[in-house]
């Protein structure tokens, strides 16, 4: 029991107060003995339902991406900025969210340098320039309207995810929502097994992460000698 739930107003404090109240009656009053008894009854059950949602509580330890030398056997995390502490749920799952979709693009960023850089057909075919720089050579008409098409279409159904933020606060998911999941398994590699889930969950997570890395390193190599990475 932390000491935050003895200080201030919480129904542990209540608790105790009552029954010491409840024990110095004893059997002098019945009426009020019964009265306090009830009120004891009823503070019990409000302390339970709070050491539940304690409990229950989602926990970053437990969620998907908990890796070695970090987590697993000891359930810890890397979070030197404190970000996934005593959040609540819906803001740990919004930034859940955010990270899937960085590692995506990360990961699509460093295939398009790879792929892009050696093969590129599209928008005249004349693009042979380092990958940092080739948007800047596509023509606006037609490359842009793409690239806002393809964002817009995730991102609204994106927004049904969300609280609302008069009632759940700001940028704050849904309870129950599973991050990064928008229905869209054309292959159905979505395992049954809860176990298994969580396994290609991890996966996919920390494939993100490296493909993070390793676009910003591609793009920082090329800033720095303004040369392509792949001919």
């Amino acid at each position: 029991m932390s000491a935050s739930m003895l200080c201030g107003s919480s129904p542990f404090k209540d608790l105790a107060i009552k029954a010491i109240k409840a024990n110095n009656l004893g059997k002098r009053d019945v009426s009020m003995f019964a009265e306090v008894e009830g009120e004891v009854k009823e503070t019990v059950e409000k302390a339970a339902e709070e050491v539940k949602a304690v409990v229950e509580k989602l926990k970053a330890e437990d969620m998907a991406g908990v890796t070695a030398p970090f987590g697993e056997a000891g359930k810890s995390i890397f979070d030197p900025l404190g970000f996934a502490a005593d959040c609540s749920e819906g803001k740990l799952l919004f930034y859940r969210e955010v990270e899937i979709k960085h590692g995506r693009v990360g990961m699509l960023a460093s295939l398009g340098f790879l792929v892009g850089e050696s093969f590129h057909p599209l928008f005249g075919g004349n693009i042979d320039v380092p990958g940092y720089i080739a948007f800047q050579q596509t023509p606006l008409q037609t490359f842009w309207p793409a690239v806002v098409i393809a964002i817009a279409i995730p991102e609204t159904f994106s927004v049904f995810t969300f609280d609302n933020p008069a009632y759940g606060g700001a940028w704050t998911m849904k309870k129950g929502r599973v991050p990064g999941d928008f229905g869209f398994d054309p292959l159905g590699l979505k395992p049954e097994d809860p176990k298994e889930f969580k396994e290609m969950q991890t996966k996919e997570i920390n494939n993100g992460r490296l493909a993070m890395l390793a676009a910003a390193g591609m793009i920082a190599q090329e800033l720095a000698t303004g040369t392509k990475l792949f001919a």
